[in-house]
């Protein structure tokens, strides 16, 4: 149905700590591509490595367009300076991004399923 809103929340369990990583249980529209109004449920865990600039997630999925389980995954790297790259696997596809944050703007360039070229621009006051 065109225009349908698709509920989105999510609620964190845990907070990541030195020790543990962070856990969380939410709900939004299903991967890209998927068919609108498509919901997904996940339980995301993700944590920043504890000597490198990288942070890592891993989640358990259901999927209303696949009508089944998947496991997302996924990666990033801190480059430096506001510079990161980032790389996913969203239980079907793989996507790759380059960003780059500062206080109050950030920039990013995503390659949706390596194939599909865009930009994403963030602000806030």
């Amino acid at each position: 149905m065109a225009g349908e809103v698709v509920p989105l929340a999510t609620v964190f369990l845990l907070t990541e700590t030195d020790r543990r990583p962070a856990l969380f249980v939410g709900t939004s529209s299903d991967r890209v591509g998927s068919p609108e109004g498509t919901q997904s449920y996940y339980l995301p865990a993700s944590k920043l490595a504890p000597k490198i600039p990288v942070s890592v997630y891993g989640s358990l999925n259901y999927s209303e367009w696949d009508e089944g389980v998947n496991f997302p995954f996924g990666g990033e790297w801190y480059v430096w300076g506001g510079f990161s790259v980032r790389g996913m696997y969203d239980g079907e596809r793989t996507h790759a991004v380059a960003s780059w944050f500062g206080e109050r703007f950030g920039v990013s360039l995503m390659a949706v399923w390596l194939d599909t070229f865009g930009i994403s621009l963030a602000g806030g006051f």
